[in-house]
């Protein structure tokens, strides 16, 4: 016992105070150390896992950029398989440095190496290039995916595409404007439909509002001599909780000195390192994006005026969002649906797969960086991925349950979580979105006094900020801005630190923690309470009040009218495209020609999709059984990946369009074979009751196909 505690609770707590204050210092100190040593890198980045190749370099491609693509080194012990889809991870360059998305060894880019998968990843350098502009981003992503599938051909799909938070809308425009590259796309926290989100809970989507539009986006950029910081990113989602900011996380360190260190310290690197943008890049994603929300809408061209229509998408789309993250809602991730679509059949006529994923507490960061959802909805995505990408069009829900003791054909499930398919309509998407026209019109509004507002810092102040502006000013503006210099005031370079590792060293080898029940360390904890709670009470008052700042102002007729709105809230929905409806129609005539053409896998697919269709949710115990039969199918009889994927999609078209004319043509497919037609009808039962015991209508489908291969039977006599 320490000599301290014979004199009671209070010398007690107060050298445990002292101590702990000295060691949270030396933290500060060894984070501020960590803060220069990985800033002076060439290419900082917080990867656990080592990339052994630089496969393209952005900065040589025809329009150079400053993002890199790398080939992942499987650790030790892992092996990849070179007939599984390669999967690419790419960071989001929005504020923070590159990594997050391999940070833990529980990890996107880890779940995908432990299931056999080559892996890549995108990151990119602190510094943009001249002229460097989303627009080539973009086609700098499209060309890192195309090397990778030149790679692989032996792979059985397309690249996997993991695109975090902010890379999720360059990866979609960048598959619509090819959209033959890709496969499987998984958007894990990504905004695409800007304006939505729910009263009261969202507050960052009024910040362009309550600022008069993106004209401080161009003076930022403007005093950053054409610079744009994204440590101002980074202050942007602190300010969402600050009861985290400025105190539970210090608090967390402070009260668990003795072992929260690491941890803080792996955090706060990549947390701390703020990126730099191209003035001209930010304020394109402001215009377009944050205030003009015109990605989903089809509003969006490129330089050479080619529209960027997520319609073009033709690999599945895999959305990953919770009901926790404050940064990207649900409504945000999901909305563009909504904006793109009036019904599930459009989405399953124009062949796209849309599967949606809702956590319901997990936070924004834990969406890319907690172990828990590494280990069960990543590996879930990564072991379901050629599931999704075979299943027919149309709009899911991915669910994910533990296994029961009394879970139908256990064995063909991976771990104890069974994933599943189940259909969803658009109206469903719509009751999360909960579109508001209300709200609407006033984004409306700001969208129209942004570009006012724009136009009059351009030509009236604008040019007065940059010929002041030098690289110089530009380069102390981002030293001293808070997010950088609170690390770089606690490093060695601060003589006034000097002391305290020293200090640290003695306390460190004289330790004395207070005793849990110490009283004072209860009131120390009932402080910490108190203060959180109150930075959170006053967050919210101030979300509160901004809100309905932005509301009495933009809702006025006054301001709606001066920006050009009538009363009708503007229609958040893409436009016709006649040419689309033109290529439909073909497709439907094409259709008309092909119910009696094919051969057994055809007539397989069909009788598949026709039984399952009254319930129309999948799992992975039909997937498991599939890849069972498949590998036991003559090799000559096994169709590659793309083929036996637009196999299906064609079918389900072919159902959709006349079911009865489709299924009663699957005795002029059947091969004359009686022995290969028992396999194919084995291989449909063996498939459509891997689920367990089918509903009544499943059944007598079920029994309709099967009198239907006796009618090929009778046909081929």
């Amino acid at each position: 016992m320490s000599a301290w505690r014979a004199f009671g609770p209070v010398p007690d707590y107060w050298v445990d105070a002292w101590q702990r204050s000295i060691l949270f210092l030396d933290i500060l100190r060894e984070r501020g150390n960590q803060y220069w040593e990985h800033n002076a890198a060439t290419a900082p980045n917080v990867l656990t896992f080592a990339a052994d190749e630089l496969v393209l370099d952005g900065r040589n491609l025809p329009r150079p950029v400053n993002y890199g693509l790398v080939r992942i080194k499987p650790p030790e012990g892992v092996k990849t398989d070179p007939a599984k889809p390669p999967y690419i991870v790419v960071d989001p360059r929005a504020g923070h440095g590159p990594g997050i998305g391999g940070m833990k060894q529980d990890s996107e880019i880890g779940v995908a190496l432990a299931a056999g998968h080559p892996c890549y990843f995108v990151g990119f350098l602190p510094q943009p290039l001249p002229g460097q502009t989303i627009e080539d981003v973009c086609e700098a992503e499209a060309a890192f995916i195309a090397e990778v599938a030149r790679r692989h051909p032996q792979a059985e799909g397309k690249p996997v595409i993991v695109a975090n938070c902010q890379a999720g809308w360059q990866v979609m425009m960048a598959a619509a404007l090819h959209p033959d590259l890709t496969g499987p796309i998984l958007l894990a926290g990504s905004p695409l439909s800007y304006w939505a989100g729910e009263r009261g809970k969202n507050p960052l989507r009024y910040l362009g509002g309550v600022l008069g539009g993106t004209w401080m986006t161009a003076l930022a950029g403007d005093l950053g001599d054409g610079i744009f910081d994204g440590a101002a990113l980074v202050a942007n989602f602190e300010s969402l909780d600050l009861p985290n900011t400025y105190w539970e996380k210090p608090y967390n360190v402070y009260s668990k000195v003795d072992t929260e260190g690491p941890r803080f310290l792996d955090f706060e690197t990549w947390w701390g390192s703020p990126v730099l943008l191209n003035a001209e890049e930010m304020q394109w994603i402001a215009d377009n994006l944050f205030v003009g929300n015109k990605l989903s809408t089809g509003a969006l061209r490129t330089s050479e005026g080619v529209r960027i229509d997520l319609r073009n998408i033709r690999s599945p789309i895999v959305v990953f969002c919770s009901w926790g993250d404050n940064i990207t809602p649900p409504q945000q991730a999901l909305g563009w649906i909504t904006d793109i679509y009036d019904h599930e059949r459009e989405i399953a006529a124009n062949g796209q797969t849309i599967v949606y994923c809702l956590h319901q507490t997990i936070g924004h960061l834990g969406i890319f960086v907690s172990g828990k959802v590494a280990t069960k909805e990543h590996r879930e995505f990564t072991s379901c991925m050629d599931m999704i990408d075979l299943a027919p069009p149309g709009l899911y829900e991915a669910v994910i349950t533990e296994v029961e003791p009394d879970t139908a054909n256990a064995a063909l499930i991976d771990g104890r979580w069974l994933f599943s398919l189940q259909p969803r309509t658009v109206a469903d998407v719509a009751e999360i979105v909960g579109e508001r026209p209300d709200d609407d019109l006033r984004f409306a509004a700001v969208a129209r006094v942004s570009e006012t507002n724009l136009a009059l810092y351009r030509d009236f102040l604008a040019p007065t900020v940059q010929a002041m502006s030098t690289p110089l000013s530009a380069e102390v503006l981002r030293w001293t801005h808070p997010n950088r210099l609170r690390f770089a005031a606690f490093s060695d370079v601060n003589p006034l630190m000097k002391p305290v590792e020293g200090l640290a060293k003695a306390v460190r080898q004289g330790r004395e923690p207070a005793e849990p029940d110490n009283p004072l360390v209860a009131i120390e904890k009932a402080t910490a309470a108190w203060i959180s709670a109150s930075l959170q009470a006053y967050g919210l008052a101030r979300d509160a009040m901004t809100e309905a700042a932005f509301v009495a102002a933009y809702g006025a007729r006054l301001t709606q009218a001066a920006a050009g709105l009538d009363r009708q809230a503007p229609r958040r929905h893409i436009e016709r495209d006649l040419v689309r409806e033109a290529d439909e129609a073909r497709l439907r005539s094409d259709l008309e020609q092909k119910f009696e053409i094919g051969g057994a896998s055809e007539a397989a697919a069909r009788a598949l999709i026709y039984v399952n269709r009254p319930d129309g949710s999948f799992d992975e115990r039909g997937s498991a059984m599939f890849k069972v039969l498949r590998a036991a199918q003559p090799a000559d009889e096994r169709l590659p990946a793309a083929e036996l994927k637009e196999l299906v999609k064609e079918q389900d078209l072919l159902l959709r369009l006349d079911e009865e004319r489709a299924i009663q043509a699957i005795p002029k497919l059947l091969p004359p074979d009686a022995g290969r037609r028992k396999r194919v009808l084995d291989e449909v039962h063996g498939l459509v009751e891997a689920r367990g015991n089918l509903a009544e209508e499943g059944r007598r489908r079920l029994q309709r196909v099967d009198a239907l291969f006796e009618m090929g039977a009778a046909g081929h006599a």
